[in-house]
């Protein structure tokens, strides 16, 4: 298997068990794996989050950032305030229930992450991020740019 097989295969495999785990957790609140993320995101901003930003901080369109906020806010774990404003333009909070529920998903989500480094020295981890955020660097820019002509 070449580099760019074994390189694309791991990925896509990581990929597919870290959502499966994610929709897994997130069932409980009838929500699915990715708004995992953006609870967490909201979370994270506690003066509060325009949708706009969201969709920005998470690599998501406005269309998929939107429908999950509408469901969130049915759910009760997301509010809006300004809500005289469009949603883009409105601050996202988390409720109460909403921030419970990013406070088990933040320590779920640290679990799984320990568990999936397990024999991992801390050095390697360290290297392994590293070359990590190099790769998506690299990639992000090949993406905007274009691949290099030789």
């Amino acid at each position: 298997m070449d580099r760019f097989e074994r390189f694309t295969l791991a990925i896509m495999e990581a990929s597919r068990y870290w959502h499966k785990i994610a929709s897994d957790e997130m069932e409980q609140y009838g929500l699915k794996g990715p708004h995992a993320m953006y609870l967490l995101t909201i979370e994270r901003f506690q003066s509060g989050i325009t949708a706009a930003r969201l969709s920005e901080v998470c690599g998501k369109d406005k269309s998929d950032v939107s429908r999950a906020v509408s469901l969130m806010q049915k759910k009760g774990l997301v509010s809006r305030v300004d809500v005289n404003r469009t949603l883009y333009r409105s601050l996202l909070m988390l409720t109460p229930d909403g921030k419970a529920a990013a406070e088990h998903i933040r320590k779920r989500a640290q679990m799984v992450v320990d568990a999936a480094g397990y024999g991992i020295t801390e050095e390697n981890r360290a290297i392994f991020y590293e070359s990590l955020e190099s790769i998506v660097n690299n990639l992000r820019a090949i993406s905007k740019d274009g691949l290099p002509q030789k």
